[in-house]
């Protein structure tokens, strides 16, 4: 069996049709429009200041012995013991190092020659004299037999002073109170160009700096300057600058310094690794709310979001102190422009957003 259509009923199908198809794509606009309008991002913003702020610099230092001393024989010689080890604390006058004695017994028999030979010699010029006394002899030969007494004398002086300096060089002492810094031998060995042992001072002990030259002018003896060790994060050492180096490295475009720290309890150890904070004046910075700075995963950098005519900017920048709720910026935003402070999870740079009402 055929189905036949009319006319009639076709033309009455299309509007309805139609209708729904008008209907649809006006529902799909609809959502569409609807999900454009929910993606606009509303920001909070803040203008960035300026004020006077105090021009701290905090740098890099490396802790260093007040004062050094190299223990070591003045001349060569083998070394019987060596009796303390690098990192340990040692008291002035202790014994520190035990050489070979074998020199000690040949200078030895040098004193007791030169000393027998003053001993004839005074006998010769004693008789000299007297035989002068009742005209047997001349004014001459008492002279020469007292050239020949100071001669002797001056014999057995140098004779004893090289004996000393065996015996001392036999025996090596501290000279001063502090740590042993270095060990360059081994029982066995002979001494050589290096000291067998250096000795550090450590109370006071020295940070040493480097300081941009554009700060030279600011930094001055005596001025304060506080030092923090990442040994010992949670304490901070109250120092002085005792010395400022006369010439600018022409390399780095800086010159050295020394902070001298006093270290009563010897905590600070040479070689560790910590900052020193000077206070240069006051200095004009930009000024941003603590809320405005996010850090970048996965390295130490900072920066913001910042708004100019209904877009986004992102800009690095270098932090100073923290100033309550704000930051002070070294550089990487100017004062009076406009820094994100909501929403910076849903930013990219060049987003468009509009500010909140």
């Amino acid at each position: 069996m055929k189905l036949h259509t009319s006319p009639i009923s076709m033309r009455a199908l299309l509007p309805a049709a139609l209708l729904l198809t008008l209907a649809s794509c006006g529902s799909k606009e609809s959502k569409t429009a609807d999900a454009e309008e929910k993606e606009v991002i509303h920001v909070k913003v803040a203008q960035v200041m300026e004020q006077d702020v105090a021009d701290i610099v905090t740098l890099t230092a490396s802790v260093e012995a007040d004062k050094v001393n190299n223990i070591t024989s003045n001349s060569p010689n083998r070394i019987k013991q060596i009796l303390v080890d690098e990192g340990m604390r040692v008291a002035k006058g202790q014994k520190l190092v035990v050489l070979d004695d074998v020199n000690t017994t040949s200078y030895q028999l040098q004193v007791d020659n030169a000393r027998a030979n003053l001993r004839n010699v005074e006998a010769d010029y004693k008789r000299a004299e007297e035989l002068f006394n009742i005209g047997g002899g001349t004014r001459q030969q008492v002279d020469q037999m007292e050239l020949r007494l100071v001669n002797a004398r001056n014999s057995l002086a140098s004779a004893e002073r090289a004996l000393r300096n065996v015996q001392e060089n036999t025996v090596l002492v501290s000279p001063v109170s502090g740590i042993v810094t270095a060990r360059n031998y081994d029982p066995g060995d002979m001494t050589g160009t290096l000291p067998i042992l250096t000795i550090g001072t450590v109370n006071p002990v020295k940070a040493v700096i480097n300081v941009n030259e554009s700060d030279f002018a600011k930094v001055h003896q005596g001025m304060a300057a506080d030092l923090t060790l990442e040994a010992y994060p949670d304490r901070t050492f109250t120092g002085k600058v005792t010395m400022v180096a006369p010439t600018v490295d022409a390399q780095s475009r800086s010159f050295g310094v020394e902070v001298t720290v006093a270290n009563p309890d010897s905590s600070i150890l040479p070689g560790m690794f910590g900052r020193v904070s000077l206070n240069l004046g006051e200095a004009r910075r930009a000024v941003v709310p603590d809320k405005a700075v996010e850090k970048q995963r996965g390295s130490g950098n900072y920066f913001v979001y910042i708004y100019n005519a209904g877009k986004i900017s992102y800009s690095q920048v270098e932090l100073g102190r923290r100033l309550g709720s704000e930051y002070e910026i070294i550089s990487g935003v100017e004062p009076g422009a406009m820094v994100v402070v909501s929403e910076k999870s849903r930013l990219t740079d060049g987003a468009e957003v509009q500010l909140m009402k």
